[in-house]
């Protein structure tokens, strides 16, 4: 059972649309709004594959490009993340995402200060000719399973977080973290060890 009717519409939403085709779930997904598909570009296929008994509230937001995907694991609970993905951020079961958590596979602008300069003309829609976007560096984000990450920390290009994990309130995480411990501060750091 589900709260998603078999139009895509979610029951007693107040967003004009419904859910997208390539957006699939499982069994028991509870959906509060599909505004948090608001910001979805992705045309790939499977864009978004939530797992069996997700939980998905409506401060929540899958930001993907063209190309982007994500897929999260069995009951996991996102509540207010911010998901910006231009190629892969991967979620594992009984995951735990707080409020404004912020996950990103690209830092979406470039680096180098000339190219940010294209790019800012580049998004700027009402400027005729506009150039194209220069290329961004992508990698790809994978939180394994029965992840805590607690609300406004932020998880960067290419990182992984190992099982079990903890990522502390208010912690960036530029590095990936091994399975079994508490992360925060910026930049994260190990705090405390926890039992396997």
């Amino acid at each position: 059972m589900s709260n998603v009717h078999t139009d895509r519409r979610v029951e007693g939403d107040w967003w004009p649309r419904g859910i997208p085709e390539n957006v699939h779930f499982g069994a028991g997904f509870y959906c509060e709004s599909a505004q948090i598909f608001r910001q979805f570009r992705s045309r790939e296929p499977r864009a978004v594959t939530l797992g069996d008994h997700v939980s998905c509230y409506s401060g929540c937001s899958f930001a993907l490009g063209p190309q982007g995907t994500c897929t999260v694991g069995d009951f996991t609970l996102l509540n207010g993340a911010l998901i910006m993905a231009e190629e892969r951020i991967t979620i594992g079961s009984y995951c735990l995402v707080s409020w404004n958590v912020g996950i990103a596979d690209s830092d979406f602008h470039p680096l180098d200060p000339a190219a940010r300069r294209i790019d800012a003309q580049a998004l700027a829609p009402y400027l005729p000719g506009r150039p194209a976007r220069p290329s961004i560096e992508t990698r790809p984000v994978t939180i394994h399973d029965n992840v805590w990450i607690g609300m406004h920390a932020v998880i960067l290009k290419g990182v992984q977080i190992g099982e079990n994990s903890v990522v502390a309130a208010g912690a960036v995480v530029t590095k990936s973290v091994p399975a079994n411990v508490v992360v925060a501060g910026n930049p994260a750091t190990i705090v405390r060890q926890l039992q396997g």
